[in-house]
């Protein structure tokens, strides 16, 4: 399951997964960038809590990939909240 976060004025919408137990006993989830395109999708995803990319594909630019890691890691411990609620409750 993915939960919505944000949509930007560019377009691009931010979305979460569900918390997933790893290999490890780890729980990690994913944050996911996309942006339409003419002929697709910009897309960059992080899993966490590595805040690795785990894909990315299209043209969103380094200082692009930059910020949203920055919102990504500010953000961690919202996104693990929301996920344990089944999304961000808004009235």
């Amino acid at each position: 399951m993915v939960y919505p976060f944000v949509k930007y004025a560019d377009e691009t919408e931010v979305v979460f997964s569900d918390i997933k137990i790893n290999d490890d006993g780890e729980e990690t989830l994913f944050v996911h960038f996309e942006r339409p395109t003419e002929y697709g999708f910009d897309s960059v995803r992080f899993e966490l809590p590595s805040y690795k990319i785990t894909y990315k594909e299209g043209n969103y630019t380094d200082d692009e990939i930059a910020m949203f890691k920055k919102i990504v890691e500010q953000g961690a411990p919202y996104f693990y909240g929301w996920a344990r609620e089944g999304g961000i409750q808004i009235a």
